[in-house]
């Protein structure tokens, strides 16, 4: 997988009601080594999970990856992440809210 590039990958977080593994397939974005995910509005479990217990798992092309997610709050970078998630597609000047996803160390 190289980096600017999008993909589907299964985003597992921890719910923020239940402590139990919540997974959901999205389109992913790959970027200066780190994984986004983003979407409309910040209504989503996927998103508010990962804002109560960040500690996530990422799973894509046969590998799974744990990791740390934070909102993006640079605008710059949410567009960038917009631009590569939907490329020439009109909904990439959407405004959106996102997660970065650092990968741990093993």
């Amino acid at each position: 997988m190289n980096d600017n590039e999008y993909f589907r990958a299964t985003l597992i977080t921890i719910g923020r009601k239940t402590s139990r593994n919540h997974s959901v397939m999205l389109r992913a974005v790959k970027y200066n080594g780190k994984i986004y995910f983003s979407r409309h509005r910040p209504d989503s479990d996927w998103f508010k999970n990962s804002l109560a217990n960040p500690e996530v798992t990422v799973k894509y092309d046969g590998m799974t990856l744990s990791g740390i997610a934070k909102p993006v709050k640079d605008l710059e970078l949410n567009q960038k992440i917009s631009h590569l998630k939907y490329p020439g597609e009109d909904r990439a000047n959407e405004q959106r809210v996102a997660i970065e996803i650092t990968p741990c160390k093993s």
